[in-house]
């Protein structure tokens, strides 16, 4: 089956990115095919674009980029048996080069989540990558417990914003660092403390910290370690390996992490969603086209999109 696409037949910058036409794998036996009604936009997008993940990613091209979708359901492989065509869903894909910018997405069956009733196709595909990074990152590899006290840098970034809700509804104490201009945005997310990163020295101000999220890497990772608590404090990164010799020193743990997909735990979150627990904080939306993408792509990688940037089909 063909798809139009939003493509890339070589590296580079978003000049690269074109609108095309590619043959999908045949459906697998354990998978449906989802017409996409939105998707999302997420740094692992343009770095990939600009080739930066070409070793640990060898594909052959064309690649069609993005890994969040939602959509409705357009056909189901032979042996799927919780699905049916019709079906609103939303999923994060396997990584594979047939992403989800287009018009059909393949997804096997065990990564679907059925889409929340109340909420819109944006708002559901700006969860999946951005939600269960933050999930697996506070959970699975940070082991935030009720009580704990929790920094997330960057809270208002797309991981952030739901690492926010989410681990203030684990109970955890929520300190989390963001200009300004979105600390109100910060608190309304459940956050306890948001701290000014420009004019405030972290390590003036917190200590005995249980778990450092890290969003951004560089010299902001390096200076979370003196906040963590010694022997048991966890440092997790969504980004480059901590320095294990500052771990050591310190007596904490320190790991970077990357995503699983992971369905039974996309629908833990649709029932966040459904409870109205947590919601999306959307940037921007555009349409799923060219230029909408090449729009989407220059706002990621500014680094200031407020929430999530999502592309919708219906634009």
């Amino acid at each position: 089956m063909k798809t139009k696409a939003v493509i890339i037949n070589e590296y580079g910058g978003k000049e690269v990115l074109t609108e095309g036409e590619v043959t999908l794998p045949e459906l697998g036996a354990h998978q449906v095919m989802v017409r996409t009604k939105a998707t999302s936009v997420n740094p692992i997008d343009w770095k990939l674009r600009e080739g930066y993940l070409q070793q640990k990613l060898d594909w052959e091209f064309p690649i069609i980029l993005g890994w969040d979708v939602a959509g409705v359901i357009e056909a189901v492989g032979s042996e799927v048996s919780n699905w049916q065509v019709g079906d609103e869903v939303f999923a994060r894909p396997e990584t594979t080069r047939f992403g989800t910018y287009a018009q059909f997405t393949i997804v096997d069956d065990h990564l679907l989540a059925k889409k929340p009733v109340h909420i819109t196709f944006e708002e559901a595909a700006a969860v999946p990558l951005a939600g269960l990074t933050a999930y697996q990152a506070l959970f699975d590899h940070g082991q935030l417990k009720k009580g704990e006290q929790v920094l997330i840098h960057a809270g208002a970034g797309g991981v952030g914003s739901y690492a926010v809700q989410l681990a203030k509804q684990a109970g955890a104490f929520v300190y989390t660092t963001a200009s300004l201009k979105n600390h109100e945005l910060l608190y309304k997310l459940g956050a306890d403390q948001v701290i000014d990163y420009r004019t405030i020295n972290l390590q003036e101000l917190l200590t005995d910290i249980d778990l450092v999220l890290d969003t951004i890497g560089g010299d902001t990772q390096e200076e979370s370690f003196p906040i963590l608590k010694e022997g048991s404090g966890r440092l997790i990164s969504v980004l480059q390996e901590p320095d294990q010799e500052l771990a050591k020193t310190k007596q904490v743990t320190a790991k970077s992490m990357w995503l699983e997909p992971n369905g039974e735990q996309l629908a833990i979150l649709a029932d966040l969603l459904e409870q109205k627990k947590i919601r999306s904080v959307i940037a921007q939306s555009f349409p799923l086209t060219e230029s909408g993408i090449y729009q989407a792509h220059e706002l990621s990688e500014g680094h200031h999109a407020v929430g999530k940037i999502v592309i919708s089909s219906e634009t």
